[in-house]
């Protein structure tokens, strides 16, 4: 299989990237900055930023599959950044794998989408948006998802939101600094 992992430079684009590197299958990179580490395990990398929409679609070229993982994910900045990152982003993947065919889209969500500030135990995918947000990533990552969600069937595009909840290990430098 031929993959495309977008943001695959970064703590979860590169855990999803090892175990497809496990697994055999040929495997692209968009990402900021060149990881040489990658290239030398056999990784293409593409240079390039998520909001490019013409570098965007140049990397889904010939994929299968893309992994959408590239996002702003933080708490404090301006909106024009989480918005173009974050769903500006969004819409490029989705509009580069229609544009080259690619089957199957997965994107990373998070739970935040649906937080409401009250606690959120034993909910499905069924729960609702909130009308409101605490900061701009949930928001703009609310807004990707349900884009994503409505392009599955496309022209043969199938998608998937995923919705990991504190991702965290081995490399990761937001929750243990170095």
């Amino acid at each position: 299989m031929k993959a495309l992992v977008t943001g695959g430079g970064g703590f979860l684009g590169r855990c999803i990237v090892t175990k497809l590197l496990e697994r055999g299958d040929e495997v692209r990179i968009l990402a900021r900055g060149r990881y040489l580490d990658l290239e030398q395990a056999g990784v293409e990398g593409i240079q390039g930023d998520i909001r490019d929409p013409a570098k965007v679609a140049e990397a889904c070229a010939g994929m299968d599959i893309v992994f959408h993982v590239a996002a702003l994910p933080a708490i404090w900045g301006k909106w024009e950044d989480f918005y173009g990152i974050n769903f500006e982003g969004t819409k490029n993947a989705v509009a580069g794998c229609l544009a080259h065919g690619v089957g199957r889209l997965v994107y990373t969500s998070t739970p935040s989408v649906v937080f409401d500030g009250s606690d959120l135990c034993g909910i499905d995918e069924t729960y609702p948006y909130p009308e409101r947000y605490i900061c701009h990533y949930p928001a703009t990552k609310a807004v990707a998802e349900r884009y994503v969600i409505a392009a599955n069937g496309r022209d043969g595009l199938l998608t998937t939101s995923l919705r990991p909840r504190l991702v965290w290990g081995p490399r990761d430098n937001h929750l243990i600094p170095k």
